[in-house]
């Protein structure tokens, strides 16, 4: 069941990821300004970044959930923690420096993000990672 799971949770993360880089290239400021932060059009390029990295993860996230080296699959699953821990950290760090509250929702989700790799990384059976 749990084999089924991690499949689901990297394609889902790489589908939300995905989305979220698509939108931060075709609307630069969509998602800053829900969180009351202003992109004026030449700072664009910060957006545009962030969102050819965000591609870049929900690349990883497809192509893991057809991986089954368990080596491969601890460092993706690693990565995905790193990547949404340092996320987490950072927008905590703007929230103390006066950004809007807005952005606990965020660092909540990530949170959550965190403990599903860390839940699924760790409950996936052996036949999942190429052992049988």
């Amino acid at each position: 069941m749990n084999e089924m799971n991690l499949s689901r949770l990297f394609f889902l993360h790489g589908l939300v990821t995905f989305l979220a880089g698509l939108v931060l290239i075709a609307v630069p400021s969509a998602i800053p300004s829900a969180v009351d932060i202003a992109i004026q059009k030449d700072s664009y390029l910060i957006c545009y970044l962030l969102g050819a990295a965000e591609v870049a993860i929900a690349f990883l996230s497809f192509v893991s959930s057809r991986f089954t080296d368990l080596k491969s699959l601890r460092l993706i699953i690693y990565t995905m923690i790193v990547f949404h821990a340092g996320t987490s950290a950072v927008e905590l760090l703007a929230i103390q420096q006066g950004a809007s509250l807005k952005l606990w929702v965020n660092v909540v989700i990530r949170i959550v993000v965190i403990f599903l790799f860390l839940y699924y990384g760790r409950n996936t059976p052996q036949s999942r990672l190429g052992k049988k």
